[in-house]
């Protein structure tokens, strides 16, 4: 079943991209399926399509990005991304808070996402309210 999953995982994000894109509070998004990515060539060299990890910047800073992270309920919290299950991370205080400091540190308004396998209408509405 991985490739009807991964044909899922990629739909559901490109539709995610699409509504991150247009909304206000939403600063920039990063997904190597966007053409202004850095990585986007090579990307598109190297892989059919473009996944499911999707990150993104909120006005408001840290306390925004929080905040996205709280308010989602089809989103759930969690650092192990990559599952089936749609799944939103704060990576400055979870995954690379080891890193803060340092040159590796990541934006504290930065947002991440696994975004799994559900019906996109639901994902794209939780995001949208959570994003306010």
């Amino acid at each position: 079943t991985l490739a009807v999953r991964m044909e899922r995982h990629c739909d559901n994000a490109e539709r995610v991209v699409r509504l991150l894109e247009q909304h206000p509070a939403v600063a920039e998004v990063i997904y190597p399926g966007l053409p202004v990515h850095p990585g986007h060539e090579v990307a598109g060299r190297q892989m059919r399509r473009f996944g499911g990890i999707v990150s993104f910047r909120v006005h408001g800073g840290e306390a925004a990005a929080l905040a996205v992270c709280e308010r989602t309920e089809v989103f759930t919290l969690g650092e192990s991304l990559g599952g089936v299950e749609s799944l939103i991370e704060h990576p400055g205080r979870m995954t690379h808070a080891s890193v803060a400091g340092t040159e590796l540190e990541v934006p504290a308004d930065l947002v991440r996402l696994s975004v799994g396998i559900e019906t996109a209408d639901d994902l794209i509405a939780d995001l949208d309210r959570a994003l306010g």
